[in-house]
């Protein structure tokens, strides 16, 4: 039996042409392997301040009893307090296990075989992977110049089997974005398709004319929001991501959703700092703000290609391989993540912190770019 079985031959070719996401090792393998006693995280856009103070009360109070009894399957009071946030019902949301799953649900549920997505060529990479993970074509269009999403040429890209088109505003990693105008001009022209806007990174923004999805889907039903408590609430360990859209669209991608994804604590955590009553975000914003002006000047100082959009994150040209850079900056206790994957080669992303860290983060990244 042993001899006849082959479980490459049982997957499909579009699987057999990708190779698994290896992970990074846990903080204290790396710690140990590179030889440092602390390691700033600054690769993968986590809020330092951690969580509000109305969700850490949650998680300190949390009744251990209830870890032998299943979360609610549908994170029903969840739903309810978003609904009662952003005025809609609870019916017009959805809760999964991070973002990931999210993306996973519209494409399953409005995606067959011969069906297409179009997005971006350099943003959040999760669109492009759950798509050819599922034999669908995924179209990516390159950003224009100034790195932001290019309408016209993603309109062109567009076909009858083009099912759902994915727009990270502000994107990740550039930080562009478009204004309300522009996606308003867009959706219109996009015709009868699903319009993901992912807002990973809308609370971080305070640009005048940035649009709100969660407002534009009251006039285009074909519009779908994603957000996060992972970023701006520091619930990146619970793993809480929504999506949001017309009862019409949640209806279908309900289909494909997996029930008892969204664990208890996580449930409770997110419901506490949807009621957060907005010293968290703005202390974050002030943070964000500081390290941005700061790491601008300091890429300036340095003679460094920088690009520093909206988010908690900025991207800057290395002249090295991106990899080689991350090797050298783990060194010295600073944790970056490389852009060679996002197809930046020679860039790397760098998560907004407290001034200290940022401090440090010159200071080694200087230390580093010596010959």
């Amino acid at each position: 039996m042993k001899a006849d079985f082959s479980a490459e031959a049982l997957a499909p070719d579009y699987i057999k042409t990708f190779s698994p996401y290896i992970p990074s090792n846990p903080d204290p393998v790396l710690m140990q392997r590179f030889g440092v006693d602390r390691l700033h995280r600054l690769n993968n856009n986590e809020n330092p301040f951690g969580p509000p103070e109305s969700a850490r009360r949650v998680l300190e109070d949390f009744n251990m009893g209830r870890t032998s009894i299943y979360p609610s399957g549908d994170s029903y009071f969840l739903k309810y307090a978003l609904a009662e946030k952003y005025h809609k019902s609870p019916e017009q949301f959805l809760v999964g296990n991070g973002s990931n799953e999210a993306i996973t649900c519209v494409i399953k549920a409005f995606c067959e075989q011969g069906d297409n997505i179009v997005t971006a060529d350099r943003t959040y990479a999760t669109y492009e992977w759950v798509a050819e993970f599922s034999g669908l074509e995924a179209r990516l269009v390159p950003l224009n110049e100034r790195y932001e999403f290019d309408p016209e040429r993603m309109l062109a890209a567009l076909d009858e089997r083009t099912k759902i088109i994915f727009l990270c505003n502000p994107n990740n990693p550039t930080g562009t974005w478009w204004n309300e105008d522009k996606l308003r001009s867009f959706i219109e022209s996009a015709g009868r398709r699903i319009i993901v806007v992912d807002e990973a990174y809308c609370e971080f923004v305070r640009q005048p004319g940035f649009p709100d999805a969660m407002k534009l889907m009251e006039q285009y039903e074909n519009v779908i929001s994603f957000r996060t408590f992972s970023k701006m609430y520091g619930l990146a360990g619970l793993r809480v991501g929504y999506l949001c859209g017309s009862a019409e669209c949640i209806d279908v991608v309900r289909r494909a959703y997996v029930v008892y994804s969204v664990n208890s604590l996580g449930q409770l955590a997110a419901q506490a700092a949807v009621a957060e009553p907005g010293d968290h975000v703005e202390k974050t914003l002030r943070m964000v703000s500081e390290a941005r002006s700061f790491l601008t000047s300091e890429f300036a100082r340095l003679g460094l290609e920088s690009q520093t959009g909206e988010g908690i994150f900025c991207m800057v040209r290395v002249p090295c391989p991106d990899t080689t850079m991350y090797r050298r900056l783990i060194k010295r206790g600073v944790m970056v993540r490389t852009m060679t994957g996002f197809r930046f080669p020679n860039w790397i992303r760098v998560t907004y912190s407290t001034m200290d860290v940022m401090r440090e983060f010159a200071e080694a990244l200087e230390q580093c770019l010596k010959p």
